[in-house]
């Protein structure tokens, strides 16, 4: 199965957003509710800040790895003002096991101050100040807005931008466009979940090298996998 798989990965995707429409994006996200029946992130936070920090820390990084280096540095920095007051150099030492840890821990600190300056030391909630904050992307600040304040904002991956593709229900080159066609053929109830739902079924099922497709619930609609 995994020959003909891959076989029919050689074939090249048509333009545009899946011929069956949203009915058949209704059904893929019905069963892998059922599978997953409470999609969230699986990055660990004890609060609004510390979930923006995981976030910036999970750039290129793995949610496991993340959780490694915030389950200690969460002990003590709950908070904008505790990151300051931790300052760079020790702040990076923290996390040097995670990837562009200095980068990471400039963002950090750079936002830990405009937060603490202007926005009372809370996390906004809108996309355009999200994004203002150093290390803050446009899929970094979905995560933030569909998290923490229950807006259908659709964060684009890799996971999501593999399988969004791979599913057919995007034929996106860019993460934006993935976004873009997702936000119109996924319905209403389900735009808060499909995120953390596609995240989930890539990270345990649909994997980027070996899908398991035996085991998926979805492979009957799936029009890269030629199932035995």
């Amino acid at each position: 199965m995994k020959e003909k798989w891959r076989q029919r990965r050689q074939i090249e995707p048509q333009q545009g957003v899946d011929l069956l429409g949203k009915s058949r994006a209704n059904e893929i996200c019905r069963r892998l509710t059922a599978t997953f029946s409470d999609p969230r992130t699986e990055l660990s936070y004890i609060s609004d800040y510390t979930l923006l920090v995981a976030v910036v820390l999970s750039a290129q990084t793995t949610d496991v790895q993340v959780n490694k280096v915030t389950s200690e540095l969460f002990k003590t920095c709950k908070t904008p003002n505790d990151i300051l007051t931790l300052g760079f150099e020790r702040l990076a030492q923290q996390i040097r096991s995670i990837g562009l840890y200095r980068s990471k821990a400039r963002h950090i600190i750079s936002l830990s101050q405009v937060l603490k300056e202007k926005y009372d030391s809370r996390v906004p909630d809108s996309r355009e100040a999200l994004e203002s904050l150093s290390g803050v992307g446009r899929k970094s600040a979905n995560v933030i807005l569909n998290t923490l304040f229950k807006k259908p904002a659709i964060a684009v991956d890799t996971h999501v931008f593999r399988l969004g593709r791979r599913l057919g229900l995007s034929q996106g080159s860019s993460p934006l466009a993935v976004e873009k066609d997702l936000e119109m053929i996924v319905p209403e109830n389900y735009k808060s979940s499909i995120s953390n739902l596609l995240v989930l079924h890539g990270r345990y099922v649909c994997k980027a090298k070996n899908p398991n497709c035996k085991v998926c619930t979805i492979v009957d609609l799936c029009p890269s996998c030629a199932a035995d």
